[in-house]
């Protein structure tokens, strides 16, 4: 399989209440999806993210815990980045990068999980993700990414516009905010074309229209901004947006097993 091809997965859901995915929104009882993303390509295959650890489908208070009295992961143990890849026929040893946009506990299910691969995040998140401030340290579940081994590429502040492959394919697009190191991605496919994963830097089509803010966020300042040059770089290129966890409109995309080339 090295075709082309960008693949929308999701580690099931997340219950929360509304105010944490939109900021004063209130109380209601709220369910998000956990979406991550493998790209094949011909050079070799491209996970990013990976949702949710795979514990947390038997264990989530154990692996998460006191995080899960407000933010309560739902899934099945065969959701899991490893277990549904293998259910296409890809092995673990096939994966050659991990792609991280940043290092909240719902983004670092891949973490450690694929044996050969690149794991690529910007320094500045990694560095926060080791030492996050009081507000955000319930965010950042260590065990998922502190492993000893992982073979890690670190990105600087002046790497935005990363080409993974050299080819203009996955590009990193450094959109800090919700976290202090967030990256979006623009990937360029053949059929489609452009298709920007917004992933955090916009949680739903409220906060891409600039309607709401997050719920959760590292710099309000730096969430609005990365916002504004998302909208910009997608009408540069007349990109399809994906948002990150957007109940309503995660549902119109194409899940795997179909995919977009």
């Amino acid at each position: 399989m090295n075709e082309l091809r960008l693949y929308m997965f999701q580690t099931g859901t997340l219950k929360c209440r509304r105010c944490n995915i939109s900021m004063n929104a209130g109380l209601d009882d709220y369910e998000i999806p956990v979406p991550w993303y493998l790209i094949t390509h011909p050079q070799g295959h491209v996970v990013i993210d990976g949702g949710c650890a795979v514990e947390c489908a038997t264990d989530a208070e154990g692996h998460w815990g006191d995080i899960t009295a407000v933010y309560q992961p739902v899934m099945r143990e065969e959701e899991g980045c490893v277990q549904t890849l293998q259910a296409m026929g890809i092995a673990p040893e096939d994966v050659r990068y991990v792609l991280h946009s940043h290092l909240h506990l719902d983004h670092t299910g891949a973490t450690g999980r694929f044996p050969n691969a690149v794991h690529v995040v910007r320094r500045r998140e990694y560095e926060y993700a080791m030492a996050p401030d009081w507000f955000s340290a319930g965010g950042y579940i260590r065990k998922d990414f502190d492993r000893p081994g992982l073979n890690w590429h670190f990105l600087e502040d002046s790497d935005d516009g990363y080409d993974v492959f050299g080819d203009g394919v996955i590009r990193f697009v450094f959109t800090p905010g919700h976290a202090p190191g967030h990256a979006s991605f623009m990937i360029h496919l053949e059929e489609t074309g452009p298709v920007l994963l917004a992933v955090d830097a916009a949680y739903t089509m409220d906060h891409w229209n600039e309607k709401a803010l997050p719920g959760f966020l590292a710099s309000t300042v730096d969430a609005v901004r990365s916002v504004q040059k998302l909208h910009a770089l997608a009408r540069k290129t007349q990109a399809m947006v994906v948002t990150g966890h957007d109940p309503d409109a995660w549902p119109t995309f194409r899940h795997a097993p179909e995919y977009y080339r």
